[in-house]
């Protein structure tokens, strides 16, 4: 256990504990060592794309250097290397989400591609004129557009939870919902993006099912943070992205076995196929019925690496080690005066800290930031909707993760002082 007592001028005094090795953690994440401008690196912008530790890097590296070729298709013994590792990596990612089957894991590009595969492969074929779909205010577009684009292409009715102040969904607005008759497709970010908060999976499960729903998750935010089981949150699609999770460019569906096996494919071309005539195709078996031509071979073996490197960790310390500097960042930020916070209290938030600065742009606000080597993301967060909801254009947003620390806080609630004084408010 670490633990400390930070001071800083017109801070609060906060308490500090994690279970984490930082010194050992950050010692595996190679760039954290580069200054950048002259400054120590502060990076607070995982939530749009996590650095990577040197086990992945070395990863993808041993990858090329040592076992790469086509997967599935050659005899020789690099092509049964390379899948072996690759059909690894899914068991790997199989057993991270408690999947009741390997098979219920496709690999993917990323969590937009997952939701679009759903929205294209399950939405196309089972949502029609006079159904209906529901979404929620606080979804990242790429959990929004894909169900409006359905809507349009199918006659079929688009509706949404809407939010209430402190950034949670509105139960007043699931019970308007309730009349809503034929629902086949319920949406939900697991950890919003912009707001940080933490939605009650199991319980829409529960009011997707009873409508004749799928639930679709968005969990992009929340299988890097914290503990997943796909099985006790009851949800029918899971959509992860590896890039946010330690991994390179890749990432996994996960579906329930009864439902994946009922859509016809994504995409169409070499591997998902079984047999081809000049006149008709069938499809090969789940998972690769969807995994459609040469796959991100490295990248999927890297994700696996990602996975085995956080499950190392602890997911648990991870999530408790997030919680603790969440909660202290929000307390430090909450003693600036002009620092607007958005998203629920600490303890009903993933780690997302979501700022206006009174009088500053959110821009400018980044960019002083970033002279003094912090990284903080500053815009709509792909959000749009929530920031119409708060009558904003942007916000700043710091993220944590497993490698950061209370002295990143610190050095953001300072940097956010000099951006007052530079701004004079």
């Amino acid at each position: 256990m670490k633990s400390g007592r930070i001071y800083t001028a017109a801070m609060a005094v906060a308490e500090f504990t994690t279970p984490l090795d930082l010194e050992k953690i950050r010692a595996d994440f190679p760039i954290l060592a580069r200054p950048v401008h002259g400054k120590r690196l502060v990076f607070l912008d995982s939530a749009a794309s996590s650095q990577k530790p040197r086990q992945v890097i070395e990863t993808l590296v041993d990858v090329y250097e040592t076992s790469y070729a086509n997967v599935h298709r050659g005899v020789y013994y690099l092509g049964a290397r390379a899948t072996e590792r690759y059909e690894g990596a899914r068991d790997i990612m199989a057993g991270f989400v408690n999947a009741g089957d390997r098979r219920e894991v496709i690999f993917v590009r990323e969590a937009t591609e997952a939701l679009n595969l759903v929205a294209y492969a399950y939405g196309r074929t089972f949502v029609g004129p006079g159904d209906a779909i529901v979404a929620t205010e606080m979804e990242h577009h790429s959990n929004l557009v894909p169900w409006q684009f359905l809507a349009q292409q199918t006659g079929a009715t688009l509706h949404y939870l809407r939010l209430t102040d402190d950034g949670s969904l509105d139960p007043d607005s699931q019970e308007r919902l309730a009349a809503i008759e034929n629902v086949k497709l319920v949406a939900v970010a697991h950890v919003s993006n912009s707001l940080g908060t933490i939605n009650d999976i199991p319980a829409l499960a529960t009011w997707a099912h009873d409508r004749g729903a799928v639930l679709v998750v968005d969990g992009a935010q929340a299988a890097p943070h914290r503990p997943v089981d796909v099985q006790a949150l009851g949800c029918d699609f899971y959509a992860i992205s590896g890039h946010k999770m330690c991994g390179p460019g890749s990432g996994a569906l996960w579906g329930r076995t009864a439902v994946l096996e009922t859509m016809d494919p994504f995409l169409t071309g070499g591997e998902m196929i079984r047999t081809v005539d000049l006149d008709r195709t069938t499809w090969n078996e789940l998972p690769w019925k969807f995994e459609a031509g040469t796959p991100s071979i490295a990248e999927n073996i890297g994700l696996g690496a990602a996975v085995d490197y956080l499950t190392s960790v602890g997911m648990e310390s991870i999530l408790a080690h997030e919680k603790a500097l969440t909660a202290y960042g929000y307390g430090l930020l909450s003693e600036i005066p002009g620092i607007v916070q958005y998203g629920p209290a600490p303890e009903r938030r993933g780690g997302i800290l979501s700022f206006t600065v009174e009088g500053v742009h959110p821009h400018d606000v980044a960019q002083i930031l970033d002279a003094d080597g912090i990284c903080v993301r500053a815009g709509h967060h792909c959000t749009q909707p929530v920031m119409r909801r708060y009558g904003l254009a942007a916000t700043s947003r710091a993220s944590v993760y497993l490698y950061n620390t209370m002295e990143d806080l610190d050095a953001l609630a300072a940097g956010i002082v000099r951006v007052k004084k530079t701004f004079g408010v």
